[in-house]
């Protein structure tokens, strides 16, 4: 089964993000690169999520990993959620879905008794040449950051 998912690379792809930069998927610099999608900017789940991210980003750093976080809110919440939180690392903003729908991470969900379509909380770790080694899916965020971490270390 690992064998099937690290066989999988991620069609080549750019965004826009946070400090005037475009993301771009191929040629990475970075060893490993942890995609971290979530459903909207100053919401409980992803402040925490964010801090906890924040709070490990130097440790990712050491193990040759660069993080980003992405949803469809848009560059403005994303600069303004980034500067509230001190993140160390860009938001990817992804209003057309485009992203979104590559990794499959569009879904149903129940919000007060109603069903809406939003960004399912998944996680992905990718390297260099852009395949997948990781993912996370309906991710809960206490301990998550944690989690990616340990698995990037055991990587080395």
């Amino acid at each position: 089964m690992a064998d099937a998912l690290t066989a999988h690379a991620f069609a080549d792809f750019a965004a826009p993000m946070t400090s005037e930069k475009t993301f771009q998927l191929a040629g990475r610099p970075a060893k490993y690169t942890v995609l971290y999608f979530y459903p909207k900017d100053n919401t409980p789940g992803c402040t925490t999520e964010s801090i906890a991210f924040r709070d490990l980003h130097d440790q990712f750093v050491a193990a040759g990993a660069e993080v980003y976080g992405i949803s469809r809110d848009s560059l403005k919440s994303h600069e303004n959620f980034k500067s509230k939180l001190g993140l160390p690392f860009e938001l990817i903003s992804d209003p057309d879905e485009a992203v979104c729908t590559q990794f499959d991470v569009m879904k149903m969900k129940n919000m007060y008794g109603k069903k809406v379509r939003g960004v399912e909380r998944s996680t992905f770790l990718v390297d260099a040449e852009g395949r997948l080694v990781k993912e996370w899916r309906g991710v809960k965020v206490p301990n998550h950051a944690e989690e990616v971490l340990e698995f990037v270390k055991n990587l080395a």
